[in-house]
């Protein structure tokens, strides 16, 4: 029997909208204060580089927690940040705008062995929230409105001169321009977990879903990043008393955040990996690693010990090689602070410009360019090191699906265990909140997807702010590369479309 269609929404009347921000989290964040400074894309000053222009902003997030995005809200204390606060500003080019307002708050939250503050992720998603709220304060003063409405985008089409967005409650909303600023998404399920008796698909906020756990139970954390150490830490500060497993295909714990040392980069540096470009035409890898060898020969760094510690990363064993890490925070040697720096300063311009061989080349090093590139807190690794020492924790490294099916996964289930999914998504994934918007922007020709991964526009009225962007680095974005991206689309936004 034939099913009458859908009636078509109708939308909105006023005229006078601009900008649809699709996605509340930090990348939205990041954008609107952007647009509330007139921070650029060069100097990260804020000042005069072009008004904006008046009429409204909408910002479409169906989420009860706007401006912090997944991993910023209520959650437990010790789930926390894990960089430094001189490197997580929302503000690019204003490395002190996060460490200003977290003030004197700053002392009750100290690593230790880091020597710096170390804040809980809720207390982060709080300077978020301030942030946006700020920057919509000020554009409207500006004469731009901003309106927040709690629906899911579902698709993007044209209609004449201006884009049309549908939301999942069959309404529609007029724009001029579109940032989708989705985020990553929940963690994907490559294991076929997903109903399985015992299984937790997404362990964020820790607060709940580790409510789910007995305290003397086994539980198994299929991962071994930072989402995974964040589950161990919190089920430590629990008070858990059963065994916990990591279960990993490499069994590779993050690295170790170092103390910070004052010194620039003078060699590895975007600038000097423009002038390579403009000279040879091209950018290779072995380029990059003479331009890291020239920076520790400067420092009169060890280049050969910093490569043997980088190939020994999937081969040590994780305990010992925790154990190398925690004695090395103090370590005055620069190479891996300066890799580690590089990688989110230099690597995704760089990226653009390597050859497929060479990429092809990085991406065969995918776990441990993620482990030097995302270190943990020195606070997070002691906790594991405790653990390990004791023999509540192990890490099993290998294949995941044999470790479930020889009789972890039957324990799980047929007991009080748990397995707790902390597998994350990798860059330029698309969410599958998001896969009917992308779809949209690919069939009406608005966006196509890069052979890589991601979305990459089409239309100049359409832009990406986040891991969602076509063509990216392999190495999942940073709060400072997300920063620079809504900084570089603020000044897109600004000129004028012809």
């Amino acid at each position: 029997m034939n099913r009458d269609p859908e009636p078509e929404p109708e939308i909105e009347p006023e005229l006078d909208l601009d900008l649809a921000v699709v996605g509340g989290g930090a990348a939205a964040v990041a954008l609107l204060d952007a647009l509330a400074t007139g921070t650029t894309g060069t100097t990260g000053a804020t000042g005069s580089t072009a008004p904006v222009a008046p009429g409204t902003i909408r910002v479409f997030e169906p989420s009860p927690h706007l401006w912090r995005g997944r991993p910023y809200g209520p959650d437990l204390d010790a789930v926390r940040v894990n960089v430094p606060p001189g490197i997580s500003s929302i503000r690019h080019g204003d490395t002190g705008h996060y460490t200003d307002w977290l003030g004197e708050r700053a002392a009750d939250h100290i690593d230790r062995l880091l020597g710096l503050p170390v804040v809980p992720r809720a207390l982060y998603g709080e300077y978020l929230t301030h942030t946006a709220e700020k920057a919509v304060a000020a554009l409207a003063e500006q004469g731009r409105r901003v309106e927040v409405v709690p629906a899911r985008v579902t698709g993007v089409t044209r209609h004449g001169s201006r884009l049309v967005l549908r939301t999942a409650d069959n309404r529609a909303y007029a724009a001029t321009q579109v940032a989708l600023c989705v985020g990553t998404g929940s963690p994907p399920d490559p294991y076929g977990l997903a109903g399985t008796p015992g299984h937790i698909a997404d362990p964020y906020p820790l607060a709940s879903t580790l409510d789910q756990v007995p305290a003397e139970s086994d539980v198994a954390v299929i991962g071994s990043g930072l989402t995974a150490v964040d589950v161990v830490v919190a089920l430590a500060a629990r008070g858990h008393r059963g065994r916990i497993t990591l279960l990993s295909r490499t069994g590779v714990l993050p690295y170790v955040w170092q103390r910070p040392v004052d010194r620039r980069p003078r060699h590895l540096t975007a600038e000097r990996v423009t002038e390579l470009h403009a000279a040879r035409g091209t950018v290779t890898l072995d380029a990059l690693v003479d331009l890291l060898r020239a920076e520790l020969t400067d420092a009169e760094g060890d280049f050969e010990a910093l490569a043997a510690e980088l190939r020994a990363t999937t081969t040590t064993d994780p305990a010992r090689r925790l154990r190398q890490q925690l004695d090395a925070v103090d370590d005055p040697r620069i190479g891996r602070r300066m890799l580690q720096s590089a990688a989110h300063a230099v690597g995704p311009y760089a990226w653009r410009l390597l050859t497929e061989a060479d990429r092809a080349r990085l991406r065969r090093h995918l776990r441990t360019a993620n482990a030097v590139a995302s270190p943990m807190v020195p606070v997070n690794a002691s906790v594991l090191m405790r653990l390990l020492d004791s023999g509540q924790l192990t890490v099993t490294r290998g294949d995941v699906r044999g470790g479930l099916r020889g009789g972890l996964r039957q324990r799980v289930s047929a007991g009080p265990g748990r397995v707790i999914n902390a597998v994350n998504p990798p860059p330029q994934s698309i969410p599958a909140a998001a896969r009917h918007l992308v779809a949209s922007l690919v069939d009406t020709g608005l966006g196509a997807l890069h052979p890589a991964g991601g979305l990459v526009p089409a239309d100049p009225r359409v832009h990406v702010v986040g891991d969602l962007a076509g063509g990216g680095s392999f190495i999942a974005s940073s709060i400072p590369g997300i920063a620079a991206q809504a900084s570089r689309t603020a000044q897109a936004l600004r000129t004028p479309l012809s």
